[in-house]
């Protein structure tokens, strides 16, 4: 494997596409067909829902299938309609969505990548992360791990991969209206780490490298180079620019002629050559022609068709594998397919079902979680997750930051807001008051910041910014 799987897979754990290239309009010089394509797709979703067990499940406790709910979604398939023997009832959605909503979920220790990956394959479902159930933001839990003392870092900063997950999360995952809800005071943040971490060739690897000269010029990783480009593309910094120059060209060297695999740090498998295409697809650069059209006329995405068995449609792990493999066939799927490391839900098949599913309101009495950030207008971003316990369907901005005051994790992210009471425009925050033009507006899933004031209504999910300035 690239790397262990409990690495790899469970703290992605090693697994849209803004920007996604769809593979079905391809060049002359271009060595897969779309035909090709096509029938690795119809296979490659046949195979995955034979993944599926009885009770309509993908993901469980450890090590799980979850990752296909954004193959499925790169390939055209709404994960509402697939279910165990025609039993709509336990179909693939509802039974995750169940799941993810649980106390127990996922598990008495978590760690911020269980909230990314889910982010990820929930918003690739059709279920919206910040309003999975009454109880359940996951877009609020990913906020919580924010690192104070290492700003734009989500979890420990040695687990660069929790970062580069949180950038793909967070921007990837948009609201139902295709708005991306965070502010770009914090998508610079992480743009800002993610560049810092990057190797002198190019690529990055799953460990932080960001002031290490030694870490810095080791050799990278084929998969997360995949990644971090891709989080870097979704978090907006366009194909030209160049530290995603510098990455494919790193990807360039590491192609192998004869079979257009890349020749990754644990040798030539599916899974990283299918992390490096999604991250190729996530940038809008074709993988199939170019740079990534080998001497001998091969793609990375022919290595892919060439390692799946037809017309079963899973994919193998190596090329000297007899059988498929779960995680290879996933990521095989997505890359074909097309895909980053999420992907719009498609419109579902089955009749009455909505391409969309999530809490619609508050429930009066059950404890919840908003993400909030704060931006002062010198740098000093604050980003936590805000607990907070409604008596009605909806709350107010000023209940919200009343709450942080006390409620918020990481803490100190509001230390003091004035008004404390009533319901009039918030004229100073953590000390920093309005003066001129320059005063706090606040910002709702995306939206333009307006005038910020305590009567402002926020509802169930909501990702709320505040920031000072004119």
């Amino acid at each position: 494997m690239p790397r262990p799987v409990s690495v790899r897979h469970a703290a992605i754990t090693a697994a849209a596409a803004i920007g996604a290239f769809a593979l079905t309009t391809l060049p002359a010089a271009a060595t897969a067909t779309p035909a090709q394509i096509a029938t690795s797709k119809t296979n490659g979703v046949a195979y995955l829902k034979s993944l599926q067990a009885a009770d309509g499940s993908y993901a469980g406790s450890g090590l799980s299938n979850e990752w296909a709910f954004s193959a499925l979604a790169s390939a055209g398939t709404a994960a509402v309609d697939v279910t165990p023997g025609g039993d709509t009832t336990k179909n693939a959605r509802t039974v995750y969505r169940n799941l993810l909503s649980t106390s127990g979920w996922p598990s008495s220790a978590p760690v911020v990548t269980d909230y990314e990956r889910a982010t990820l394959n929930a918003y690739a479902a059709g279920i919206d992360p910040a309003r999975v159930s009454a109880s359940r933001n996951l877009v609020a839990d990913i906020y919580r791990y924010w690192q104070t003392a290492e700003p734009g870092y989500f979890g420990p900063s040695a687990n660069f991969n929790g970062t580069v997950f949180a950038a793909l999360a967070l921007n990837g995952a948009k609201t139902t209206s295709g708005q991306i809800r965070i502010p770009q005071s914090l998508r610079n943040a992480m743009i800002t780490r993610i560049r810092a971490n990057q190797h002198n060739d190019g690529g990055w690897n799953y460990g932080k490298a960001e002031g290490d000269a030694g870490q810095l010029g080791t050799a990278s990783d084929i998969d997360m180079t995949g990644a971090a480009m891709a989080a870097l593309c979704v978090s907006g910094v366009p194909n030209t620019d160049t530290d995603i120059v510098q990455a494919k060209t790193f990807l360039k060297n590491k192609l192998v002629a004869n079979t257009g695999a890349f020749d990754a740090m644990f040798g030539v498998n599916t899974d990283s050559n299918g992390w490096a295409v999604s991250g190729l697809n996530a940038c809008g650069i074709n993988a199939q022609t170019g740079d990534f059209l080998t001497s001998k006329g091969k793609t990375p995405v022919d290595f892919l068709i060439s390692q799946q068995f037809n017309p079963g449609g899973g994919f193998k792990y190596l090329p000297s594998d007899t059988s498929p493999q779960a995680y290879a066939s996933i990521d095989g799927l997505r890359a074909v397919a097309g895909g980053g490391f999420t992907a719009t839900p498609p419109v579902p098949s089955t009749s009455g079902a909505p391409q969309w599913v999530g809490q619609g309101t508050f429930t009066s009495g059950t404890a919840t979680s908003l993400a909030l950030t704060v931006d002062d207008g010198t740098g000093n971003l604050k980003v936590c997750s805000v607990s907070v316990t409604t008596t009605g369907t909806s709350t107010t901005l000023g209940a919200v930051l009343d709450a942080a005051t006390s409620a918020a994790t990481p803490s100190g992210c509001v230390t003091a807001v004035t008004p404390s009471t009533g319901t009039g425009t918030i004229t100073s925050l953590n000390g920093k008051a309005n003066s001129g033009t320059n005063t706090w507006k606040a910002s709702v899933d995306g939206s333009s910041f307006t005038s910020a004031a305590r009567n402002k209504v926020i509802s169930v999910g909501d990702t709320i910014a505040l920031r000072w300035g004119s």
